[in-house]
Order: C-alpha cells, then structure tokens, then sequence
C-alpha cells in the first residue's frame, strides 16, 4: 500500500515550509532514512529524510511551493501497484512536479534575411563625478604626480605617505611648483610640515596629520533591505516573548580561574585529535547540573500550569547569516565536556552551512546565548518561548579583584539569567546561578 509523505512540523511555531529542493526524483528508489528532500522555513534550509521506503511514485508539489505542515508532498509506494492520486490524498495543494517531456524535434526555420547594420545612436553624455583614482602614466613611465584637489607629490612620496599613514593633502611641498617631495613627509613624520622652500615647522602634529579628510563626491543613497523569513521569524517571538512574559533578570560574577587552568589542561591532553574544549562546553556543562537541582527553571509555561521537563536539553544560540538559530544539546546533563563539545561544534556548523537537521533545532528546555567572544562585558537576553528561562554569557576577563586585603590580578564572568517571572522568583534564580558557580569554580566537580 503506498504511504503520504506529509510536510513536516520541523518546530513548534512551524505553520508552512518551502520545497527547496527534491533529493529523489519520481520512479527513483528510496530507502528509509535517505535524504527525500530540502526544505525551508523560516530559520533554515532542513534536510528532510524519508519515513518510508519504496519508489517515489509522485511529487505532489513541485520546488519552490509553499506548503502546510501535515498536508501531503510525496507519494512512496512499490514499483508495480496501481495509485489514484486523487483518491489518495484529493487535490494538490501546492503547485505540482514538472513532468519532463521527451524534447521535439526543432522544425527548420527559413534562413532570416540579412539585416542592415545599426545606425549608431547618439548617447549622452554622462556626468563626471570626481572619485579618487590612482595617478596615471604620463608617458614616460613615471606617474604625473597629481593627486584630486590640486595636491602634487613625487611617486617615492605618495609610497612613504601610504605606509606610514600621512595625509599629503595636510602636507605643503618644498619642490617645484610646490611638489611634494620625500624631505616633506619624512618631516611631517617627525611632527613638523617642510614649507614651500623653508625648512620652518608649521605646528602641525602627528594625531592631526592622521585626522580623516572629508570623503570625495556625493554620501551613499539609502538601502532599504528586505527582512529575510529568518529575521521575521525572530522578530515575531522576540515581539511575543517580550510581550507577553513578564521578564526579570538575575546577574552574577563567577570565578573563572579553575575552568582556564582546567581547559588548559584538558585542550594540552587533546592536541593532535582535532578536538578542543570552549570555555562554553563548561558554562554548558554547569548549567545542565545546576537544572537539575532547580527543575522549575528547566521548565516551561503551559495554560495554568507549569511544565517541569525531565530532560535537559540545553539549546545553543549560533550567528548565522542574517539572524541566529538555537542548537538543541540533548540531555546534556549526562553528557560529558568532550561529548558536549562534539554535538555543539557540528550542529553549529551545519545552522551556518544552512544545512540544519530537525532535531538539531528542537525540543530546547533552556537556552544559552553567549557573547564572550565578542569582548562583552555583559548583556541580557530575551527569552525563547515556550522556555521559562535563557542564560546571558559574557566575556571572561582578566580583572582586579580583592583577596585578603590585597588587590590582586583575577579571571572573572559575568553571566545574567532572564526568567519569566510567571514561573519563578528572584530568589530562586539566585540561587540558580549559585549551583552554576559552584560547577564552574569547582569543575573538576563536573567530570568525576
């Protein structure tokens, strides 16, 4: 009996997703677990694979169709049964497969009667619009010497000015008709300008030679850009979530001495295996543990009720083109640092390859978003609905800190919790962020 392919719900605030591409053609075979297809929504292009195994005995719609989750794609049966598409499934609901037609053979056309050349039309004249341009060859293989605005300087000149960043227009030259010449921007390096045949400084210092000169010809015009599906998609949660949840947030500094040393150590045992441990893989790793003792943050807002998962999936936020997506790290609480590290690294790699499975991206209980490559001291973070609560990350710095009375050198982080206040208090994600403490200056803790 021949089984429906249906348009996945690949998360869930999914309502429609775009046919891509189709991975199997009509009459080709296909096995279970085989790629079938490529298919687009609003966070990414995911590979669908095949339910079913079989011969693809129709595409219902064809690439580029828009279609509704659950409503049929594809038809899988065997090679030989007789199918009623209609009676199957009804009408298409998005625009059917191209059927390929045998080619025709071209009928031969009449020899087209030669044409008269083209009366070559005037056209009119462009506006010049002064750009600047390198100097051109006068002929003799040397460079005439003229820079926009009337600024004259020898070749060797113009070089010695563009390595050592002087502007030459701020330079007045001691050469004929006031050239400029190597003596000048060597004395303007020095913190003095060579006037037209003196050897005076004119008071002119280095941070004001290298002050920006105003940029030549008209500003660019405005670009208005239109919102990918991606960037709408996180526009209408973000917009909800902040709506609708009653945010409050919870800061803390950690002490991030023992993880350093600890990844050192650990990073120094893995070298020649293609792993290495992040600073990240721990504050995932901490944070895992720290849920279970406080199952009311892993956990999310369902009608009058609080739902406490058991499982802890801790989603990853990764920058891709033009938005971001959440990476899902299943139970990562019973995983260890290099597991962890492994799952992050290739799901990231494939949300920026545009190439995300579907479980890459759901079924997140908590979510992490870190910004502590980008030198962030910290920041908060909108929550991920259906989730009660996302963790901030900052940068780890090297900062002055108090120890016994004596300010001391010290590896510090600063990290903040935003949780729906519906589902929980401050004093609950304090004490939150106390267990995540106690992991990270103690992780040692977190691998026995």
């Amino acid at each position: 009996m021949a089984d429906i392919v249906t348009m996945p719900k690949l998360g869930f605030d999914m309502a429609e997703g775009t046919i891509s591409r189709w991975a199997k053609k009509e009459g080709e075979t296909v096995e279970k677990g085989q790629l079938l297809a490529e298919i687009e929504t609003d966070k990414a292009t995911v590979e669908v694979e095949s339910q079913f195994s079989g011969v693809v005995r129709k595409l219902l719609v064809g690439e580029g169709s828009i279609v509704p989750v659950n409503q049929p794609i594809a038809i899988v049966g065997t090679a030989d049964e007789t199918i009623d598409v209609t009676a199957l499934v009804g009408a298409p609901t998005g625009d059917p497969a191209p059927t390929p037609e045998p080619a025709a053979e071209p009928a031969k056309q009449p020899e087209p009667a030669a044409e008269p050349a083209p009366t070559p039309v005037a056209t009119p004249a462009q506006p010049t619009v002064s750009v600047p341009v390198p100097a051109a060859s006068n002929g003799d293989g040397n460079a005439a010497g003229n820079l926009p605005g009337g600024v004259r300087a020898t070749p060797l000149a113009r070089r010695i000015a563009a390595d050592k960043g002087v502007q030459l227009a701020a330079v007045s030259g001691s050469g004929p008709q006031g050239r400029i010449v190597r003596k000048d921007v060597e004395a303007a390096l020095t913190g003095g300008i060579q006037t037209a045949g003196t050897s005076q400084t004119a008071g002119l210092n280095q941070a004001q030679l290298g002050r920006p000169l105003p940029l030549a010809g008209p500003p660019p015009a405005d670009e208005r850009v239109p919102l990918s599906r991606l960037r709408q998609a996180i526009g209408r949660r973000m917009v909800s979530a902040k709506q609708a949840a009653p945010h409050f947030y919870v800061t803390h500094e950690f002490e991030m001495e023992n993880v350093l040393e600890m990844r050192k150590q650990a990073n120094a045992m893995l070298e020649g295996s293609g792993e290495k441990l992040s600073v990240n893989d721990f504050i995932v790793k901490a944070v895992a543990l720290a849920l279970r003792e406080f199952p009311n943050l892993n956990a999310s807002l369902d009608g009058d009720a609080v739902l406490r998962h058991g499982r802890v999936n801790i989603g990853n936020a990764v920058a891709v083109e033009n938005g971001l997506l959440v990476v899902v790290t299943p139970d990562a609480d019973r995983l260890s640092l290099r597991q962890i590290s492994l799952d992050v690294r290739d799901k990231a790699a494939r949300a920026r390859s545009g190439k995300v499975q579907p479980a890459d991206v759901e079924g997140s209980t908590f979510s992490i978003s870190n910004l502590g490559m980008y030198d962030v001291f910290e920041f908060i973070a909108i929550l991920n609905p259906p989730e009660a609560a996302i963790l901030a990350v900052g940068s780890a710095l090297e900062v002055p800190v108090v120890k016994n009375g004596a300010i001391v050198p010290g590896w510090r982080m600063k990290a903040t919790v935003s949780v729906d206040h519906r589902v929980s208090d401050g004093a609950e994600a304090a004490q939150f962020m106390q267990a995540v403490a106690k992991c990270l200056e103690n992780p040692l803790g977190m691998v026995l």
